[in-house]
């Protein structure tokens, strides 16, 4: 009898869950690996996940164990239980995603703190440190949230809240944080605040001579050998290959690249709606890599593995390994923008002029000098690792620590341009190619657009393609067609109304009523940057678009924006949001533009709706929560 039946069904499953559980259990882990603060990170572009390395790393200066971990693989109902561990502390890294939303990792834990009412932490010793960006409506709202709630279900904050802010300088609001952090824990705890300031390695090198070449890595996110063998579902860990099918320039003659891509997503059991983001995996310039080759005088066609000297961690590799320093710096690993204090801190050992060591340290220190220096020598200067390299020349750190250092290179989200009704098997991408001169002279280069750029539809007798998967979003056409919608997107952020667009049209063609629908479109000249004039201006002839007004900001004296264009028709505006139910739709710069427009729909409140300013805001702060004012925006 073969072992697979050796013990009874029941048994055997009993036996599964007991593996299963005993994974998702970090208080067992906790305790297998005598830890005692767990470092739990909210993460979308990876930011959060790195502070909670640093944090869970800096533990070990305190002589105290940290792990950083994914409240998606864990049961975030054992944080009552954490109180078994002796002075033990939760840590929770938490970045706000989108429209106050939590990360898709932490999307299970919200929902969980939301429902459990009766869930008593008394035991549970916790910090929150927030990770978001003022420029947004809801800023830092997942981090707030998370602090507010624990200490709601009875849990001991033991530090103040964090919040970092991405518009200003986020490194800095953690650098500071951290920095009066630690010594209250100490304090908490009755441990000496010795803090070991030697740098700790996390992985250590192993290279491989003699491996089979199919056993390497060579660009795959997730599952060795994804690219060339493809099994759906296709998603983060699991992108599709999708060929390009359409690459061509938008605008006529100017200094910048305005693109329009069709992805094929054929075959691939993909769907997506209006409204929904494409998310792709870029690879960094090439010629990028090879000057870090050079720099360092390494063969980048070595075959390596970084193996975490913690052999429990689930985290094995810093990415996926075995695989080459070439692949790894394409593929992997960020390389293009200015690196973290952290980094500097734990290269600096390694530059042979004192006082190049003594700047790489004081940068990272919470110095005012150290951070005005590393403000404007790395932030400022747009100083990349490899920039660095070239301005430091006593500085050549080994490749493996780097490499080790380095944060992963994230997928770049694009609101989708198309709809699927329309075009089931296609994805369009709307997007500026980003390229600039530095203080230091250097063009700096837009990874995923430069990339994009160079996708043509056949290299070489090769398809292009793009790795990529549907991200869903809750910027969506009214249920009900007949309401009239009213979107604003000037630039790129015309992109998920191409797609809205299409789909009125659709609906019109099936026979449907379908209500009022406005664009407002701004860009620089009519006859330079006009995206989609002609698909735009045929909608407005087959009333499809039923109102396409246009600024063109330099073509008149005075700049005229898509927020003069809303008052100049506030009238017909107040009547569709006010009388007919109209859904208000805003894409594009966050910065600016996102905040003129909301400024402009207060006035028109404020005068045709006859109201106070405060009442105006709160007019349409209620269309925001009822969903009937939805952002899509990026900073």
């Amino acid at each position: 009898m073969g072992c697979v039946f050796s013990l009874p069904e029941d048994r055997r499953d009993a036996a599964e869950r007991a593996t299963a559980a005993r994974e998702t259990s970090f208080i067992e882990k906790m305790k297998k690996t005598g830890k005692n603060i767990i470092v739990f990170y909210g993460s979308q572009t990876g930011t959060a996940e790195e502070f909670a390395n640093r944090l869970s790393k800096d533990a070990q200066r305190y002589g105290m164990k940290g792990m950083a971990a994914d409240p998606e693989e864990y049961d975030m109902g054992e944080l009552s239980q954490l109180s078994q561990i002796k002075n033990s502390l939760a840590i929770f890294c938490m970045a706000t995603y989108g429209e106050g939303d939590p990360t898709d990792n932490a999307q299970d834990f919200y929902d969980w703190l939301q429902e459990n009412d009766d869930e008593d932490l008394s035991g549970l010793n916790y910090t929150v440190f927030a990770l978001g960006n003022k420029t947004y409506e809801h800023y830092n709202a997942m981090g707030k949230y998370v602090d507010k709630r624990l200490e709601e279900l009875g849990a001991k904050r033991i530090f103040d809240l964090g919040l970092g802010d991405d518009d200003a300088n986020l490194e800095e609001d953690f650098v500071s944080w951290r920095e009066q952090f630690w010594p209250a824990v100490c304090e908490h705890f009755g441990v000496e605040a010795l803090g070991d300031e030697s740098s700790i390695r996390q992985y250590e090198l192993k290279e491989h001579t003699d491996i089979n070449m199919n056993k390497v890595y060579t660009g795959e996110i997730g599952r060795l050998k994804s690219f060339e063998v493809q099994k759906p579902p296709f998603d983060s860990k699991n992108p599709f290959l999708a060929p390009v099918t359409v690459n061509r320039r938008l605008n006529k003659a100017d200094d910048r690249h305005l693109m329009h891509l069709e992805l094929d997503i054929t075959g691939s059991k993909i769907r997506y709606e209006s409204g929904d983001h494409v998310a792709v995996f870029p690879t960094n310039d090439s010629a990028l890599v090879n000057k870090l080759g050079q720099i360092l005088g390494v063969d980048l066609d070595v075959v390596i593995s970084l193996n975490n000297l913690d052999e429990e961690s689930n985290k094995k590799h810093p990415f996926p390994c075995p695989t080459t320093y070439r692949t790894a710096l394409t593929h992997y690993l960020d390389i293009t923008h200015p690196p973290r204090t952290n980094v500097l801190y734990e290269l600096a050992q390694y530059a042979s002029d004192p006082k190049d060591q003594e700047n790489m340290r004081k940068m990272a220190s919470s110095s005012p000098e150290g951070k005005a220096l590393y403000q404007s020598w790395v932030l400022d200067a747009s100083r990349n690792i490899l920039a660095i390299l070239e301005d430091m020349p006593s500085l050549r750190p080994p490749i493996d620590h780097l490499c080790e250092l380095m944060p992963r290179l994230q997928a770049r989200y694009y609101s989708i341009a198309s709809s699927s009704k329309v075009h089931p098997n296609s994805i369009h991408i709307c997007a500026v190619v980003v390229e600039y001169k530095t203080k230091t002279g250097r063009i700096n280069k837009g990874v995923a657009t430069n990339w994009l750029k160079n996708k043509l539809v056949t290299d070489n007798g090769h398809k292009s393609t793009v790795p990529m998967y549907i991200r869903k979003s809750q910027f969506r056409l009214p249920f009900k067609a007949t309401n009239p919608v009213i979107m604003i997107g000037p630039g790129t952020g015309i992109a998920p109304f191409m797609g809205f667009v299409q789909e009125r049209g659709w609906l019109k063609q099936q026979g449907k009523e379908v209500g009022e629908t406005v664009l407002f479109f701004g860009c620089r000249n009519k006859n330079v940057d006009y995206l989609y004039q002609e698909e735009l201006e045929e909608a407005e002839k087959d009333s499809v678009l039923t109102q396409l007004h246009v600024a063109f900001s330099r073509d008149q004296e005075h700049k005229v924006y898509v927020q003069h264009l809303l008052k100049k028709n506030k009238e017909n505006i107040w009547k569709l949001i006010h009388n007919e139910n109209a859904h208000i739709y805003v894409c594009g710069d966050a910065k600016n533009m996102a905040k003129d427009v909301q400024t402009a729909f207060y006035d028109i409140a404020e005068e045709l709706g006859g109201m106070t300013r405060t009442q105006a805001t709160d007019y349409v702060k209620k269309l925001m929560t009822k969903g009937r004012y939805s952002q899509d925006v990026w900073s």
